[in-house]
């Protein structure tokens, strides 16, 4: 079991069950919503996935994302789009060192074209899904 959550300690969560994948997001959405050059994220099933404490802030938009965060410090915390799927900040975890290390950088069409990516993982100008640069 893995625990996280926000600056002030207002909202916290529990994550059970094995992480899927990590990612680096340089989408115009995570860099907003956190103020970062890029978001750093690891899935897990929404089943293993609960909030223990405190209520989170909710954004949700189309096509059905939902972001949570909190309301007191402004900590991202999670983005749902994938059905079944959670995704957690990586940053908002209490051990993230236990974690495996990101897999790739996502959104690079969106990256900021002064931030050299020097750390040989795959780069995808938008998903996955698309052929890594």
């Amino acid at each position: 079991m893995r625990e996280g959550g926000c600056f002030c300690g207002a909202v916290r969560y529990q994550v059970e069950g094995k992480p899927g994948v990590a990612c680096h997001c340089h989408c115009l959405d995570c860099r907003r919503s956190s103020g970062a050059l890029f978001v750093t994220w690891v899935s897990y099933k929404e089943d293993e996935f609960r909030f223990t404490a405190g209520e989170p802030g909710r954004r949700v938009y189309p096509p059905e994302v939902e972001r949570t965060f909190c309301r007191d410090c402004g900590t991202s915390l999670t983005f749902r789009r994938t059905p079944g799927e959670v995704d957690l900040t990586v940053a908002s975890m209490d051990d993230p060192d236990s974690l495996p290390p990101p897999q790739s950088h996502l959104w690079t069409v969106r990256k900021l074209p002064w931030l050299e990516l020097g750390d040989g993982l795959p780069c995808y100008q938008k998903s996955r899904t698309d052929a890594p640069e």
